[in-house]
């Protein structure tokens, strides 16, 4: 495919606007990126429009296409902010009708996060604009390299928020049987390259835009034809019996609510016929030394009823006290006793610790917060039975690369992953779909089945091929019992993220960002006599 010539970008190397062009225009460009932005966002519960998202970003993509770096940097931060905002709206939920916040300031909050954030795609836009010149391949795969790295600079820096990271649109797409690959960053990238072809089109012969266009579908659907890839064999199966309290957040420490939680909590541990109990996070919401007060013996009697009737539980509990700080933490009861204990390791900024400066900001808010101690990372598994069943809690699971850590030596690897969360915060929103399929896809990522034991929703049983075998309606009280088989073996992504993390996806990124950058610079040296007066290289 040959390339024509690119547009100059002419003197619109600044904010200035363009004569003929008027300001309102610029405006309207930019709340259409976000709108787009926003809209791609619907693939996370609707798994259905999982092409939407290349749609929308090869929009972005072909507006950056002649923009220069500084009105770039404007287009990838517009369609970031409504990315972010359509994505984690519910945040207002949690800040305004539980924290108390005023509406307009916890508003005003999701806003300066939702463009906070966006400012690593808005320099990967800017960067983009400035390199790019070369050919459509050379442009995809820049776009690509350079959208890869400000996923990862937002999913891991300043501890990271990774929700809604563009991968995460295809658990049910034919993309999907890449996750074990390539994990979620990578087939963020694969989606970039994709939408930056499409947006390339414009500048192809017209009798080469149907090839371009033919190579993209190939690309996002030929793998689901082929058909995923087996690398875990069955260690056999495993029963489980999964607690939804259905507790409201401004219930939960309730005088009233409470005793009758906790008897619940209880009674289901103890009535369950299964292999293994698992309870939301912090079901059991007091330490087990403030319980006397409350239920006395209450936790010494679940100890001993699994001592002695069989089976395990694993059940969300803080634990610590004033002089050594307190964790978020899982308690693992079985004939053993009650030695097995997981510490959350990684932290919710504002939720359970702090970050410094923002003191201010929490203390105008009605909600509990405080700095939890951290967990140790690559924490053992809980062994029940034949199976090893690895805990994490809350939004633990959307650090694929950290739940990998556990696969580093193959016999002590997880056969079951279990996540614990409550995410009453966010009221009955699309933050438990959203979650659900993040669930679906580290399933995918490791092969390894997923089960979800939350107060609000989605408690599920998800197979290792990300499939929801069973799950129990949001918003209501039960226990939802089911059968997963573990699985042993490690998927490449395991096996890379488990020893590198994701410095092979990042090194990768940036010496293809460096190289395309080089040829740039040739080309440019190489075309420099060839201008003629005041044209803008």
């Amino acid at each position: 495919m040959s390339t024509p010539p690119d547009r100059a970008s002419g003197p619109e190397d600044t904010l200035s606007i363009r004569p003929g062009v008027p300001p309102g225009l610029r405006l309207m460009e930019a709340l259409g990126l976000a709108a787009l932005g926003a809209l791609q966002t619907l693939s996370y519960v609707h798994t259905w429009a999982w092409w939407l998202p290349v749609l929308t970003l090869a929009v972005l993509v072909w507006r950056l296409d002649g923009s220069a770096p500084r009105r770039a940097a404007l287009w990838g931060w517009s369609y970031g902010t409504g990315w972010l905002l359509g994505g984690v709206w519910w945040l207002f939920i949690s800040m305004h009708n539980y924290g108390g916040l005023p509406a307009p300031l916890a508003a005003l909050a999701v806003l300066a996060l939702a463009a906070a954030l966006s400012l690593y795609l808005a320099a990967a836009a800017a960067l983009y604009a400035h390199l790019r010149r070369a050919t459509l391949w050379g442009d995809a795969a820049l776009f690509a390299a350079l959208f890869l790295l400000a996923e990862w600079a937002r999913g891991v820096l300043f501890t990271g928020f990774p929700w809604v990271v563009l991968g995460y649109s295809q658990v049910d797409a034919p993309l999907a049987v890449l996750a074990p690959w390539l994990g979620v960053y990578g087939l963020g990238a694969v989606l970039a390259w994709a939408a930056a072809m499409l947006a390339g089109m414009a500048r192809v012969r017209p009798g080469e835009r149907p090839t371009v266009v033919a190579l993209v579908v190939v690309l996002l659907t030929l793998p689901g034809v082929a058909g995923p890839w087996n690398f875990t064999g069955g260690s056999g199966g495993l029963t489980v019996a999964l607690l939804q309290t259905n507790v409201q957040q401004d219930e939960k420490f309730s005088a009233e609510r409470l005793p009758e939680t906790l008897a619940w909590v209880a009674r289901e541990l103890q009535a369950a016929e299964a292999d293994l109990v698992v309870t939301p996070e912090t079901a059991v919401p007091l330490l087990p030394y403030q319980l006397a007060d409350v239920a006395p013996g209450y936790w010494d009697a679940l100890v001993a009823h699994f001592k002695t009737a069989g089976g395990a539980a694993l059940v969300g509990v803080p634990l610590g006290d004033f002089e050594r700080g307190y964790t978020n933490s899982a308690v693992g009861m079985s004939a053993a006793g009650a030695g097995y204990r997981y510490d959350k390791q990684h932290l919710v900024p504002f939720g359970e610790f702090i970050p410094p400066g923002f003191r201010w900001f929490t203390e105008m808010m009605n909600i509990p917060l405080g700095d939890f101690n951290r967990g140790v990372p690559a924490a053992p598994s809980f062994p029940v039975g034949k199976q090893r069943v690895a805990p994490n809690i809350c939004y633990e699971d959307l650090f694929g690369e950290e739940l990998a850590l556990r696969f580093r030596h193959p016999d002590q690897a997880p056969t079951v992953l279990a996540n614990i969360s409550n995410i009453a915060w966010f009221g009955d929103t699309v933050a438990i779909a959203q979650h659900r399929h993040i669930s679906r896809f580290r399933a995918l990522e490791l092969q390894r089945p997923m089960i979800r034991a939350t107060n609000t929703g989605a408690t599920v049983a998800i197979n290792h091929r990300g499939k929801v075998l069973a799950e129990l309606q949001p918003g209501t009280r039960g226990v939802l019992t089911a059968r997963v088989e573990g699985r042993v073996g490690s998927t490449p992504f395991a096996w890379w993220a488990s020893r590198y993390g994701l410095w092979p996806l990042v090194v990768l990124a940036v010496l293809l960002v460096l190289g395309l950058s080089g040829r740039v610079a040739r080309r440019g040296e190489a075309s420099d006599t060839a201008l003629p007066p005041g044209a803008a290289p």
